[in-house]
């Protein structure tokens, strides 16, 4: 088992928590009770997680050497050298393949484009867009919204615009979120420039002014999916109603503001596994939108229909 450990912590499983976005079209285009939908968005779950985890591997391939310098990176497989490149370029190849393999036999042309199109985004990021400063995190969100509409391709469902905007300036805001808490970790600018260059440039003031911007723009546009009338959707007028969950999204964009401050996590996930309100807010706001999309229809509309 002591063996077997190094190559499963270097598909980085936590992360694969990030691939959840797959399911979004899951339950906000009614399918949560189709079989077939759900085997599909599953089969898409697990291509994203082999293909994320493929470039995780191409990632730490090319940041071994920095990484050795982060109070938490340095221990990585890689970095540590308990894994090999040989064996890690194996690995790497043989997720791909699992993942053509899946979309070939069981998914449609278009959701093995729009997979695709993510490995060809996370390698370009990789080799060259991480190390330009905002155009990363750009590239960071696009990333989400391609798992978002990739579930959404692969059940065959529409997806409001709103929502692809909401989910784009929300993984906007995680992601300068994630950059603070570099910052917060790591002890001067050397460091940061060893660790990633553009940190170097990315100011706590300046990353705290693209924070609230972020923020503020993926609440408002949550209201804009929650309100809008001229998007069809398969809950009707019922999906209004999700504006009842706006305090639970505030409170989760606050207080993750506040918890990247500390500077005691690497990023994101650390933080969503580690604090249990914030864990309890994701869950309370999930569990809660399927029942108002499922079975509120009790609660009345509060934009009355037509």
């Amino acid at each position: 088992m002591c063996t077997v450990l190094p190559y499963i912590r270097l598909l980085r499983p936590a992360d694969w928590i990030k691939n959840i976005f797959v399911f979004a079209a899951l339950a906000f285009g009614n399918k949560i009770r189709d079989p077939n939908a759900i085997v599909l968005s599953i089969l898409a779950f697990a291509t994203f997680c082999f293909v994320s985890s493929a470039g995780y591997i191409f990632n730490d391939m090319l940041d071994r050497q920095r990484d050795r310098l982060h109070p938490a990176k340095k221990n990585r497989p890689l970095a540590s050298g308990t894994v090999s490149l040989g064996a890690a370029s194996s690995m790497m190849v043989l997720l791909i393949l699992l993942s053509a393999v899946i979309c070939y036999k069981f998914l449609s042309p278009q959701f093995a484009i729009a997979t695709g199109t993510y490995l060809f985004l996370t390698v370009t990021y990789s080799l060259a867009l991480k190390h330009r400063m905002i155009l990363d995190v750009i590239i960071i969100a696009i990333l989400f919204v391609l798992r978002a509409l990739s579930g959404a391709v692969a059940i065959d469902v529409p997806v409001s615009p709103w929502l692809l905007v909401c989910t784009f300036m929300l993984c906007l805001f995680i992601g300068f979120g994630k950059r603070r808490c570099e910052i917060a970790s790591l002890a001067d600018a050397d460091a940061m420039l060893q660790h990633r260059p553009t940190l170097v440039r990315y100011t706590p003031d300046l990353l705290n002014h693209l924070l609230s911007t972020s923020g503020g723009v993926a609440i408002v546009t949550f209201l804009l999916y929650t309100l809008d009338t001229s998007w069809p959707s398969p809950f009707g007028e019922q999906r209004h109603n999700l504006i009842y969950t706006l305090p639970l999204v505030v409170y989760g964009i606050y207080r993750y503001a506040m918890l990247i401050e500390s500077g005691k996590a690497v990023g994101p996930t650390e933080l969503i596994i580690k604090d249990t309100p914030f864990l309890m807010t994701v869950v309370l706001w999930t569990a809660s939108a399927i029942a108002i999309l499922y079975t509120g229809s009790g609660l009345g509309y509060l934009v009355p229909p037509g």
